[in-house]
């Protein structure tokens, strides 16, 4: 499948309960390393805190880990990893500090603080779909060029560069699946005159 779901930005959001103060953080990654450097710097920042608390997950290979971080086994890394999984999120990281307040919260309200923490932070971050796109190229001369600039935007482009030149050289990035209906209805419009190099493949980010 080629698209997924991700965090727009990373976040920070606080939550206090019976004077245990969490601090939940959430963080786009692209690879398990960028997750854990990500872990460290929250673990350096917060060194005097009763726990870091975290869970992650990458697309690319496909992969997740949690940790608990001495809290009661399965009452905070994995209700953390819970949140990204019931949000159909990959490629991001949540971390959740915790200062304890003196007050017991028992396994129950463990899992609701965590689960609440890192629901928050998710929320603050945002969630994006991350799509597949092809990034065209094309160039025509001027006579051509209005068609060009209608063409692109109802096949759901997006033009990055246009240069006027002896020709109009346009650079765009359309839907992946948009392609092949873009480059025929290019060729139908041109009559075969007009047709477009494919330089790169990237994912796009749409606001979910």
């Amino acid at each position: 499948m080629n698209d997924y779901l991700t965090l727009s930005r990373d976040s920070a959001e606080e939550y206090i309960v019976n004077k245990s103060r969490f601090i939940g953080y959430a963080m786009p990654v692209s690879t398990a390393q960028e997750a854990v450097d990500f872990i460290n710097e929250i673990r350096a920042r917060h060194r005097d805190a009763t726990h870091n608390v975290y869970a992650y997950a990458v697309r690319s290979p496909e992969y997740s880990r949690y940790s608990d971080d001495g809290e009661p086994q399965g009452t905070a890394g994995m209700p953390v990893l819970d949140v990204i999984r019931k949000n159909s999120l990959t490629d991001c990281c949540v971390v959740v500090t915790r200062y304890f307040g003196g007050i017991l919260l028992g396994a129950g309200g463990l899992v609701r603080a965590y689960s609440h923490s890192a629901s928050i932070a998710v929320q603050a971050a945002g969630i994006v779909k991350m799509s597949l796109c092809s990034v065209l190229r094309v160039s025509c001369d001027y006579g051509f060029y209005g068609r060009l600039s209608s063409l692109v935007p109802e096949s759901g482009g997006t033009v990055e560069d246009t240069d006027f030149g002896a020709e109009v050289t346009m650079t765009f990035r359309l839907p992946a699946e948009m392609e092949e209906p873009f480059c025929r209805a290019l060729t139908e419009l041109s009559f075969g005159k007009v047709s477009a190099d494919k330089i790169a493949e990237k994912y796009d980010s749409v606001v979910f």
